[in-house]
């Protein structure tokens, strides 16, 4: 166990966490929210410090990515955990095991060894994934510190992280995959939530510099009409560019949910809503042509993609940019 960052003590031996937007006030010998926080004699505990519970080495297009580093691979970790209770979680074994039973499960790896780790895999990116970042900050936070300037962080997250800890991990992380789940109902009543966060996390991001793509989990009957997605798609170019990424993934039945799994008609017809407003949306989670990336402005095809796998690359450097090598529209990416 680890002392936590970011919470203050209380009267009666009590606790306030600040990591994320709930503010959970705990008592002593009680956790919080996300099951792996635990107030120990008026002092908060990370539980899952130094305890990951899955480390791989993947395709960066699996977080997704697709405009930061195509091709490569990048280390990933996770810890049990989440601060959210999405009823559809697909990694929910680890996610929310500890609130159902309070389980802590994970090997123990110790920063320096997590670091040695890397280092012998010869990958240098890593990728903080699978649960949510926001609840094991501060093994992140040690490694980060450690290797700043060496490896390469990013952080495929639910972004509901509070204010004063996102702009700390904005100095530390080079790109952000975030997750736009819905409108605000869809957050409370599917992922005991509220999306305002959310979008407050990425505006930090972006006013931080930090690469942001963006994925959308469409199920059929929750989140897939046409007015969430105006608004999602809308808000995302207004405030964060109309280059960003959007990520349009299909849905498949898993923990608490029954909805029938995505049909590609359905990807297809949010993806062109949010074309309207977007230049770079694709199609995950079922094989399809947009996986690909094409110019917007012509059409030609720049990177082509099979699954998680890169199979071309057809960009033109141009100064220090890349482009079309059609008809040099410059293409936002971060290839190097």
């Amino acid at each position: 166990m680890k002392e936590a960052m970011f919470y203050e003590k209380l009267e009666g031996k009590k606790v306030r966490c600040k990591l994320c937007p709930r503010n959970c006030v705990i008592a002593n010998g009680k956790r919080g929210y996300c099951g792996v926080r635990e107030n120990k004699n008026g002092k908060l505990y990370s539980l899952v410090f130094a305890r990951p519970c899955s480390m791989a080495i993947d395709p960066i297009e699996k977080k997704p990515f697709y405009h930061y580093m195509p091709g490569r691979r990048a280390f990933s970790i996770a810890t049990v955990g989440c601060n959210l209770a999405c009823k559809h979680c697909q990694n929910w074994e680890i996610s929310q095991t500890p609130k159902l039973t309070g389980e802590i499960f994970g090997e123990t790896v110790s920063v320096k060894r997590l670091v040695e780790l890397i280092r012998e895999s010869g990958v240098k990116l890593v990728s903080w994934t699978y649960t949510e970042p926001t609840v094991f900050f501060e093994y992140f936070y040690e490694v980060a510190k450690l290797t700043k300037g060496e490896l390469r962080h990013n952080w495929v997250t639910n972004g509901f992280t509070s204010e004063e800890v996102a702009k700390v991990v904005a100095r530390y992380i080079e790109a952000a995959n975030v997750d736009y789940k819905g409108d605000d109902k869809f957050y409370r009543e599917v992922c005991n939530a509220w999306l305002e966060p959310v979008r407050k996390t990425m505006l930090i991001y972006k006013k931080a510099k930090v690469w942001i793509e963006v994925t959308n989990l469409v199920i059929p009957g929750y989140n897939d009409s046409e007015e969430i997605t105006r608004e999602m798609a809308e808000w995302i170019a207004r405030n964060l560019g109309e280059d960003t990424p959007l990520h349009v993934t299909a849905y498949y039945p898993a923990f608490r949910m029954n909805a029938p799994p995505t049909r590609v008609e359905t990807l297809e017809k949010v993806a062109k809503v949010a074309s309207e407003y977007l230049n770079f949306v694709y199609i995950g989670n079922v094989p399809h042509e947009k996986e690909n990336t094409f110019c917007p402005d012509c059409g030609e095809l720049l990177i082509k993609r099979r699954g998680f796998f890169v199979e071309k690359i057809n960009l033109q450097k141009c100064d220090s940019d890349y482009c079309c090598p059609k008809c040099g529209r410059k293409i936002p990416i971060i290839m190097e």
